[in-house]
């Protein structure tokens, strides 16, 4: 079935035709007006339905299958992918921001193991080079699309790690039900190439550009719980924030 969506252009407005259809479009996608798998009417018809030229109606496509959020299929026509994944700067997982905007969130994990902290991750969690840590990484999805690459490293005394259902449930949501409770954390945002494994998991090629995110959270005795490293794929994922004027 083919969907078109409510649109009402401004052709007295300053503001492009084909942005603001497509700015209408996005709206759509993220507010789950349009849902993934969803298809859209053709070109030639979505122009006629707005009195819009073909050249408009697809550069205004264009836009929206350069962000992720449509895909051009042969044989098929253009599809609704998913909108990207807006994170407020919160003390959350990724995976409840997922199951909070309706999406079902999958994980692969990658690796669980308990070893020695190296440097980095000790000066992190504020314990000696060499104490044992869990150290976890995970692939996560939203729908069939790679979204990030996570690692995280805990110190042993926090929990039972290996006991943990981490493909069903987030890391942060098994702490808390294991009576960990995190109230503060530090959090560095970046970005940076894709290394060659990193660009595998996520589907990117070597050298892409992925969003970083670096975090240490504490408990409310101000002992540090965990320390992630996360990628992700700029075109599925953002932080939002806002600032007050003091």
């Amino acid at each position: 079935m083919q969907t078109r969506p409510e649109v009402v252009v401004d052709r007295s407005s300053p503001v492009p035709l084909y942005f603001q259809v497509a700015e209408q479009f996005e709206h759509a996608i993220v507010s789950g007006a349009l849902r993934p798998g969803d298809k859209l009417d053709n070109e030639i018809a979505l122009a006629k339905h707005l009195g819009l030229s073909r050249p408009t109606m697809r550069q205004a496509i264009q836009l929206l299958v350069d962000k992720g959020m449509l895909v051009r299929k042969r044989g098929v026509g253009t599809q609704v992918v998913h909108g990207r994944v807006r994170r407020s700067l919160e003390l959350t997982s990724l995976y409840d921001d997922l199951v909070r905007i309706g999406e079902k969130p999958r994980t692969e994990i990658l690796s669980l193991e308990r070893r020695a902290a190296d440097e980095e991750v000790a000066t992190a969690l504020g314990i000696a080079e060499g104490s044992e840590i869990w150290s976890l990484e995970r692939l996560r999805f939203i729908g069939q699309e790679p979204l990030a690459v996570m690692r995280n490293d805990l110190p042993t005394r926090v929990a039972d790690v290996a006991a943990f259902d981490l493909e069903e449930q987030g890391l942060y949501a098994s702490l808390r039900r294991a009576g960990v409770l995190m109230s503060v954390a530090k959090q560095r945002i970046g970005a940076r190439r894709a290394l060659a494994g990193e660009a595998g998991l996520l589907q990117e090629k070597r050298g892409a550009p992925l969003l970083t995110m670096e975090r240490t959270a504490y408990d409310n005795g101000g002992l540090a719980v965990e320390f992630g490293r996360h990628v992700y794929r700029p075109e599925l994922y953002s932080f939002e924030l806002t600032l007050v004027d003091r």
